[in-house]
Formats: structure tokens, C-alpha cells, sequence
């Protein structure tokens, strides 16, 4: 029988006065993650971006409950999104969007 994969959602915010959209921020991640890690980190990372806001600058993200702290250090890596000084920061990290959204 298969086990039910364990899942954390992130709530960051993107520090920078540039402006970029949301593909130019999750290709930043995954550079930062296949740099740290490798492409055997990244495939065991199970990442994926939940919503995006370009205006307040604030993302969701869900990631797989095993690799959490690989995705937290790659994104404390992250210097530049599109060639464009940058850097994410972790606002909180929760077991549902519910209580993602009560944090926040």
C-alpha cells in the first residue's frame, strides 16, 4: 500500500523593488535548488507554486514534508530573479492552506 505524501505549504515574500512574474520566480527557485542540491535533490523536492501575487509580492508554495528545509535553504540562496537583485524570505510554513491563511 502507498503512503500518503506528508505536504507543507510556505508563505513567502519577495523582497526587491523590481517587478517579475511568476514564471521568472519559480525558474529562480528551481535554478538555487538544482545548484544546492543537484538534479537528485530536485527531484525528491515535489515543489509546487500554489499562488502568486506580482503586486504585494507574496507567493505560496507547496512542498513535499521531507525536503522542507532543502527548500528553505535554496530559497535563502536566492540573490537574483531574472537577472534582477531579489531575495525570498519564509513569512511561515503550515500543514494545510486553512491555517496558512489564519497565520498570514
Amino acid at each position: 500500500m502507498l503512503k500518503k505524501v506528508k505536504r507543507r505549504y510556505l508563505a513567502l515574500t519577495i523582497d526587491s523593488s523590481e517587478t517579475f512574474n511568476s514564471s521568472e520566480f519559480i525558474d529562480a527557485v528551481w535554478n538555487s535548488i538544482s545548484k544546492l542540491y543537484g538534479e537528485r535533490g530536485a527531484s525528491t523536492v515535489n515543489l509546487s507554486m500554489i499562488s502568486f501575487d506580482g503586486e504585494t509580492k507574496s507567493v505560496v508554495l507547496r512542498v513535499g514534508h521531507a525536503s522542507l528545509e532543502l527548500v528553505k535553504t535554496a530559497l535563502a540562496s536566492i540573490t537574483k530573479i531574472g537577472n534582477k537583485p531579489a531575495a525570498a524570505h519564509v513569512l511561515t510554513v503550515s500543514g494545510t492552506l486553512k491555517a496558512l491563511h489564519k497565520k498570514m
